[in-house]
């Protein structure tokens, strides 16, 4: 648990950040995935540049976003290799040719899983005289975008393959399903569906066409994509870089400690056993169930009872033990929505403040 010397000249309710676990974390990601060219982690959790230069010091330069804004912040911050996980339609069509001009030696590379916005895109491209690279978001189990694999992915596959101003580089395959607590199941589930997305790849292959990628799971399929050997693949965690109560409550066997903490300070002491904090939902992720949206770990039968904007009201059998004033520490259960929800994390060293890192990439449009 983070509890540096300076804390009480923080302003709460404030995400505090533990750089050497985080540097450990990082160093663990490398150790499971093999070498820095098998990675290509996810900055969705962090949306810090802070944190690109630190994969890029280690070798990692291939990275993997959400939104356009992360886009920029990863590319801004020197990596040479973005991945926009996401199907772009509409509007942000021409913020990708804004890209394009704005980094121009960037490698950048988008999701398919329709022709209509792919043949929209062909032709702002060539309008452009630019170009971006293509994979085809193959649907899993998660049921949530892609295409499934079949004829359908096949015919979608040779029509990139076809298209104008774009490059044919292979799939997306993201199973954030998969949550089986137990490791075996887990694996199980994995590659019972991988076998799909193996299939599907050699077909084309046959048809004489390149899959030179295939980015893959999440930080829970993780380890399981690590050991396998097929080419091209590109493991995509994210979560665990800063980790979290929940996916150590749900993959108790990832090899990850949390490195943000969350600082509060109580307000109030409304009943004998209740203690509000300054901790609301416009603090931490809401999108867990009200009772596990925080973990105190020094307070352990702490129970949730109300949260709203700016309070969190707790009660335990040791209110007796704080005052207004009085700090305490939490675990997030959902980082990576929380992290969204800060301007800055103020990074610990060696226990004292080492510097403050800006969640840069928070908001939906930076210059783009």
């Amino acid at each position: 648990m983070i509890e540096p010397h300076v804390s009480r000249q923080w302003i709460t309710p404030a995400l505090v950040v533990s750089y050497e676990q985080t540097r450990a974390n990082l160093q663990t990601m490398l150790e499971v995935a093999g070498s820095p060219e098998r990675l290509r982690p996810h900055c969705k959790t962090h949306k810090m540049p802070a944190l690109i230069r630190l994969w890029l010091e280690l070798g990692v330069t291939r990275h993997k976003c959400a939104t356009l804004a992360e886009a920029e912040m990863v590319a801004a911050a020197g990596a040479p290799d973005v991945l926009l996980a996401y199907t772009v339609v509409g509007a942000n069509i021409p913020r990708v040719l804004s890209f394009r001009r704005k980094f121009p030696e960037v490698r950048l590379t988008i999701l398919v899983d329709h022709p209509r916005p792919l043949a929209e895109l062909s032709q702002a491209l060539d309008d452009a005289d630019t170009d971006v690279a293509v994979l085809l978001d193959v649907a899993t189990g998660m049921r949530r975008t892609g295409v499934p694999p079949g004829e359908d992915a096949i015919g979608l596959y040779q029509t990139i393959c076809r298209t104008p101003r774009v490059e044919p580089a292979g799939f997306h395959w993201y199973d954030g399903h998969q949550h089986q607590r137990d490791p075996d199941e887990r694996r199980e589930a994995v590659l019972s569906e991988w076998v799909q997305c193996r299939e599907l790849r050699e077909e084309l292959e046959s048809q004489g066409l390149a899959v030179p990628q295939v980015v893959v799971g999440g930080t829970g399929s993780f380890p399981i994509y690590a050991q396998l050997t097929d080419p091209g693949l590109e493991l995509s965690p994210g979560t665990c870089v800063f980790h979290d109560a929940g996916y150590s409550d749900a993959f108790p066997d990832l090899p990850f400690t949390p490195a943000a903490h969350l600082l509060t300070r109580v307000i109030s002491r409304p009943t004998a056993d209740r203690v509000t904090l300054d901790l609301g939902y416009k603090a931490v992720a809401s999108d867990p169930p009200p009772e596990k949206r925080v973990v105190f770990p020094r307070l352990p039968d702490a129970r949730i009872v109300l949260q709203n904007e700016e309070h969190l009201v707790l009660e335990t059998a040791q209110a007796g033990r704080f005052g207004p004033g009085d700090q305490l520490w939490g675990i997030p259960w959902h980082i990576c929505p929380t992290s969204a929800l800060h301007k800055e994390a103020i990074v610990v060293r060696d226990g004292r403040e080492y510097a403050r890192w800006a969640v840069a990439a928070r908001d939906r449009r930076l210059t783009i």
